[in-house]
């Protein structure tokens, strides 16, 4: 089902109420899904069938993306402040300790939440924060660029151009592998998202200076990555693993930033067997 829920969450200028959407399918563990910056939580939609099979499954639109408004004046949309949004939707949906699984920045969320011992166990697809700075700075202009794009194209556009694959290409490639595969449909509301992400340049400013250094200890970690992953480069796949000895690390051929779409059935797998 798809829902919103709102609830109080402390920060610096007293409680604040934060209002997040999210789709809730299937029975069994619960399976936190969190999706990259500027995107939305339909950007799981190839697994999710394959997911709620086994899995009480919840894909939610972080702060200021999908549907989700963005935080409350005060509140940053920063690391600290996003995992503490995320353990109170868990409190306010009684879903106790999920197993997570993210792509991008929802992989650096998820690993976070691990760094904390708040979950069972992490999937993490292509996280960010395992880059050097110049990786970073390469992936944070393209990200700037894709977003003055999709603010800058008006609709009709976008739409005569999400009708062939040639023009799926152009308005993706730089995220998906296989481009082709994802539905106009689709093309069209990712675009819309990342142009009307409320917390977009917050988020990516507050992104700036950050790298994750920590082991995880205690928690299952599994860390894919797409063999052609555009943004994000795959040799950050090796270096996260080199933070996270005890990570069970796994190549995703021919899969782009995005895995999702590339290889649903693939990805479905890895997420998982990562949350057994």
């Amino acid at each position: 089902m798809s829902a919103t829920v709102s609830f109080k969450v402390a920060s610096a200028h007293g409680e604040q109420n934060v209002t997040l959407s999210y789709t809730r399918r299937g029975s069994g563990a619960p399976l936190l899904l969190l999706h990259g910056i500027g995107h939305h939580r339909q950007v799981w939609d190839p697994v999710l069938p394959a997911l709620a099979a086994e899995r009480d499954v919840i894909a939610v639109d972080l702060p200021g993306c999908g549907e989700s408004p963005a935080l409350p004046g005060g509140m940053a949309h920063d690391l600290s402040t996003m995992n503490t949004v995320l353990t109170a939707l868990c409190e306010t949906l009684e879903i106790e300790r999920p197993h997570v699984a993210g792509n991008s920045l929802g992989g650096l969320l998820a690993l976070d939440l691990a760094r904390a011992r708040l979950v069972r166990s992490v999937t993490a697809l292509s996280p960010a924060g395992f880059w050097n700075e110049a990786e970073r700075r390469y992936a944070f202009a393209v990200l700037m660029t894709m977003r003055q794009i999709a603010r800058r194209m008006p609709l009709p556009v976008v739409e005569r151009l999400a009708r062939p694959a040639i023009g799926r290409t152009l308005l993706t490639s730089t995220i998906y592998a296989r481009p082709g595969r994802r539905s106009p449909e689709a093309v069209i509301a990712e675009t819309l998202a990342l142009a009307r992400a409320q917390g977009f340049s917050e988020t990516l400013r507050s992104g700036r200076t950050v790298q994750f250094t920590d082991d995880i200890v205690g928690t299952p970690v599994t860390v894919a990555w797409g063999s052609r992953d555009r943004l994000l480069i795959p040799r950050q796949g090796v270096r996260a693993k080199g933070v996270i000895p005890g990570a069970r690390l796994v190549r995703l051929p021919g899969c782009g930033h995005v895995p999702m779409n590339d290889d649903p059935a693939l990805v479905a797998r890895v997420v998982l067997d990562g949350s057994r």
